[in-house]
Protein backbone atom coordinates (compact mmCIF):
# COMPACT_ATOMS: atom_id res chain seq x y z
CA UNK A 1 0.00 0.00 0.00
CA UNK A 2 2.62 2.49 1.02
CA UNK A 3 4.24 1.59 -2.77
CA UNK A 4 1.18 1.87 -4.39
CA UNK A 5 0.32 5.51 -2.48
CA UNK A 6 3.97 7.03 -3.34
CA UNK A 7 3.11 5.81 -6.74
CA UNK A 8 0.31 7.80 -6.57
CA UNK A 9 -2.65 6.54 -5.55
CA UNK A 10 -5.06 8.85 -3.86
CA UNK A 11 -7.18 6.47 -1.83
CA UNK A 12 -8.40 3.13 -0.90
CA UNK A 13 -11.32 1.02 -0.59
CA UNK A 14 -10.76 -1.95 1.81
CA UNK A 15 -13.89 -4.08 1.57
CA UNK A 16 -15.02 -6.10 5.32
CA UNK A 17 -18.50 -7.54 3.07
CA UNK A 18 -19.29 -10.89 4.31
CA UNK A 19 -16.33 -10.57 6.68
CA UNK A 20 -17.35 -12.54 10.03
CA UNK A 21 -14.04 -11.94 11.66
CA UNK A 22 -11.74 -14.16 13.72
CA UNK A 23 -9.22 -13.19 15.51
CA UNK A 24 -9.78 -10.20 17.36
CA UNK A 25 -6.02 -8.80 17.91
CA UNK A 26 -5.71 -9.25 13.85
CA UNK A 27 -8.41 -6.74 13.13
CA UNK A 28 -6.67 -4.10 16.03
CA UNK A 29 -3.04 -4.92 13.99
CA UNK A 30 -4.74 -3.85 10.73
CA UNK A 31 -6.92 -0.60 11.89
CA UNK A 32 -3.35 0.62 13.00
CA UNK A 33 -1.93 0.71 10.07
CA UNK A 34 -3.94 3.27 9.03
CA UNK A 35 -4.38 5.25 12.54
CA UNK A 36 -1.73 8.14 14.06
CA UNK A 37 -0.19 7.38 16.96
CA UNK A 38 -2.42 7.86 19.86
CA UNK A 39 -5.96 6.97 17.97
CA UNK A 40 -7.62 5.21 20.02
CA UNK A 41 -8.64 1.40 18.14
CA UNK A 42 -11.08 0.22 20.80
CA UNK A 43 -12.56 0.05 24.44
CA UNK A 44 -12.83 -3.28 26.17
CA UNK A 45 -15.51 -2.61 28.92
CA UNK A 46 -16.58 -5.26 31.89
CA UNK A 47 -17.61 -5.29 35.57
CA UNK A 48 -14.27 -6.14 36.78
CA UNK A 49 -11.87 -3.20 36.42
CA UNK A 50 -9.60 -6.18 35.07
CA UNK A 51 -10.90 -6.06 31.67
CA UNK A 52 -11.12 -2.38 31.08
CA UNK A 53 -8.80 -1.17 28.73
CA UNK A 54 -7.88 1.28 26.05
CA UNK A 55 -6.08 0.04 23.65
CA UNK A 56 -4.19 2.81 20.90
CA UNK A 57 -1.97 2.92 17.98
CA UNK A 58 1.67 3.31 19.23
CA UNK A 59 3.23 3.97 15.35
CA UNK A 60 2.44 6.59 13.07
CA UNK A 61 0.47 4.70 9.81
CA UNK A 62 1.72 3.13 7.23
CA UNK A 63 -0.23 5.43 4.41
CA UNK A 64 -2.21 8.40 4.89
CA UNK A 65 -4.69 8.08 1.88
CA UNK A 66 -8.09 8.46 2.93
CA UNK A 67 -10.33 5.39 2.99
CA UNK A 68 -13.68 4.23 1.85
CA UNK A 69 -14.85 0.73 3.95
CA UNK A 70 -17.51 -1.58 2.65
CA UNK A 71 -19.26 -2.81 4.83
CA UNK A 72 -22.55 -5.15 5.05
CA UNK A 73 -24.99 -7.33 7.56
CA UNK A 74 -22.17 -10.10 7.65
CA UNK A 75 -19.38 -7.85 8.80
CA UNK A 76 -19.18 -8.75 12.39
CA UNK A 77 -16.69 -8.70 14.93
CA UNK A 78 -12.46 -7.80 14.60
CA UNK A 79 -14.03 -6.68 11.02
CA UNK A 80 -16.53 -3.90 12.85
CA UNK A 81 -13.89 -2.73 15.20
CA UNK A 82 -11.45 -2.21 11.85
CA UNK A 83 -14.35 -0.47 10.93
CA UNK A 84 -15.29 1.89 13.31
CA UNK A 85 -11.60 2.56 14.61
CA UNK A 86 -10.88 4.28 10.96
CA UNK A 87 -14.41 5.89 10.87
CA UNK A 88 -14.54 7.08 14.41
CA UNK A 89 -10.67 8.57 13.74
CA UNK A 90 -11.67 10.25 10.56
CA UNK A 91 -9.48 7.71 8.37
CA UNK A 92 -12.73 6.72 7.36
CA UNK A 93 -15.83 6.84 5.28
CA UNK A 94 -18.30 3.64 6.05
CA UNK A 95 -20.40 2.68 2.40
CA UNK A 96 -22.92 -0.40 2.14
CA UNK A 97 -25.43 -1.53 4.71
CA UNK A 98 -25.63 -1.50 8.89
CA UNK A 99 -23.69 -4.30 10.02
CA UNK A 100 -23.95 -7.30 12.46
CA UNK A 101 -23.15 -6.14 15.85
CA UNK A 102 -20.82 -8.45 17.59
CA UNK A 103 -19.24 -7.28 20.56
CA UNK A 104 -18.95 -9.29 22.80
CA UNK A 105 -15.79 -10.75 24.51
CA UNK A 106 -16.20 -14.41 26.41
CA UNK A 107 -14.39 -16.78 28.55
CA UNK A 108 -14.99 -20.51 28.92
CA UNK A 109 -15.03 -21.32 32.45
CA UNK A 110 -14.14 -25.12 33.10
CA UNK A 111 -16.73 -26.82 35.56
CA UNK A 112 -15.71 -30.22 38.33
CA UNK A 113 -17.78 -32.68 35.81
CA UNK A 114 -15.45 -31.77 32.87
CA UNK A 115 -18.06 -29.65 31.07
CA UNK A 116 -17.78 -25.94 31.16
CA UNK A 117 -20.06 -22.22 30.86
CA UNK A 118 -19.64 -19.84 28.35
CA UNK A 119 -19.38 -16.19 30.60
CA UNK A 120 -19.47 -13.01 29.15
CA UNK A 121 -16.94 -11.18 30.61
CA UNK A 122 -16.90 -8.05 28.70
CA UNK A 123 -17.85 -5.85 25.12
CA UNK A 124 -16.31 -3.58 23.15
CA UNK A 125 -16.62 -0.02 22.54
CA UNK A 126 -15.82 2.19 19.56
CA UNK A 127 -13.44 5.21 20.10
CA UNK A 128 -16.70 7.19 20.01
CA UNK A 129 -18.60 5.36 22.70
CA UNK A 130 -20.73 3.56 21.08
CA UNK A 131 -21.96 0.09 22.26
CA UNK A 132 -20.92 -2.53 18.89
CA UNK A 133 -22.59 -5.48 20.53
CA UNK A 134 -26.51 -6.11 19.28
CA UNK A 135 -26.52 -2.38 17.52
CA UNK A 136 -23.92 -2.91 14.68
CA UNK A 137 -22.12 -0.09 13.24
CA UNK A 138 -24.53 2.94 11.67
CA UNK A 139 -23.28 3.97 7.80
CA UNK A 140 -22.49 7.38 6.47
CA UNK A 141 -23.30 6.27 2.57
CA UNK A 142 -24.97 3.83 0.94
CA UNK A 143 -23.73 3.84 -2.64
CA UNK A 144 -19.48 4.32 -3.54
CA UNK A 145 -19.21 8.54 -3.25
CA UNK A 146 -17.24 10.33 -6.04
CA UNK A 147 -13.85 12.08 -4.46
CA UNK A 148 -15.76 15.16 -3.84
CA UNK A 149 -17.91 13.28 -1.29
CA UNK A 150 -15.04 11.54 0.16
CA UNK A 151 -13.40 14.78 0.92
CA UNK A 152 -15.97 16.72 2.02
CA UNK A 153 -16.86 14.52 4.27
CA UNK A 154 -13.35 13.47 5.96
CA UNK A 155 -12.40 17.28 6.23
CA UNK A 156 -15.94 17.60 8.10
CA UNK A 157 -15.33 14.71 10.68
CA UNK A 158 -11.71 16.34 11.31
CA UNK A 159 -12.91 19.71 11.80
CA UNK A 160 -15.64 18.24 14.30
CA UNK A 161 -13.30 16.18 16.28
CA UNK A 162 -10.37 18.11 16.14
CA UNK A 163 -10.88 22.07 14.86
CA UNK A 164 -9.07 21.63 11.65
CA UNK A 165 -8.97 19.98 8.58
CA UNK A 166 -5.38 20.86 7.40
CA UNK A 167 -4.39 17.11 7.29
CA UNK A 168 -6.41 16.55 4.72
CA UNK A 169 -4.17 17.53 1.27
CA UNK A 170 -6.09 18.23 -1.81
CA UNK A 171 -3.57 15.95 -4.02
CA UNK A 172 -5.18 12.79 -2.59
CA UNK A 173 -8.52 13.71 -4.68
CA UNK A 174 -7.21 14.06 -8.41
CA UNK A 175 -9.75 14.55 -11.49
CA UNK A 176 -12.31 11.87 -12.25
CA UNK A 177 -11.39 9.73 -14.87
CA UNK A 178 -8.79 7.69 -13.75
CA UNK A 179 -8.57 4.23 -14.93
CA UNK A 180 -7.09 0.75 -13.54
CA UNK A 181 -5.97 -2.14 -16.10
CA UNK A 182 -9.35 -3.67 -14.56
CA UNK A 183 -11.20 -0.67 -15.65
CA UNK A 184 -12.04 0.52 -12.43
CA UNK A 185 -12.93 4.37 -12.95
CA UNK A 186 -13.77 5.87 -9.46
CA UNK A 187 -11.15 8.74 -9.32
CA UNK A 188 -8.50 7.50 -7.79
CA UNK A 189 -8.63 4.28 -5.81
CA UNK A 190 -7.26 0.68 -5.28
CA UNK A 191 -10.26 -2.07 -4.22
CA UNK A 192 -9.11 -4.29 -1.32
CA UNK A 193 -10.90 -7.28 -0.68
CA UNK A 194 -10.73 -8.24 2.96
CA UNK A 195 -9.55 -11.85 1.75
CA UNK A 196 -7.07 -10.57 -0.35
CA UNK A 197 -6.01 -7.24 1.31
CA UNK A 198 -5.79 -8.95 5.10
CA UNK A 199 -5.35 -12.51 5.19
CA UNK A 200 -2.15 -11.96 3.62
CA UNK A 201 -0.75 -10.77 6.65
CA UNK A 202 -3.64 -10.37 8.96
CA UNK A 203 -5.30 -13.82 8.71
CA UNK A 204 -9.24 -12.94 10.62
Amino acid sequence: MKRLQDSGASYFVLDLRDNLGGLVQAGIEVAKLFLDKGDTVIYTVGKDPKYQNTIVAETVPLVIAPLIVLVNNKTASSSEIVATALHDNCKAVLVGEKTLGKGLIQSVFKLNDGSGVVVTVRKYVTPNHMDINGNGIELDYQCILDRDEVAKHLLQCHTRRNGSSQWLSPHYFPSKGTKYSDGIELGQLLILPAHVAISAHHPF
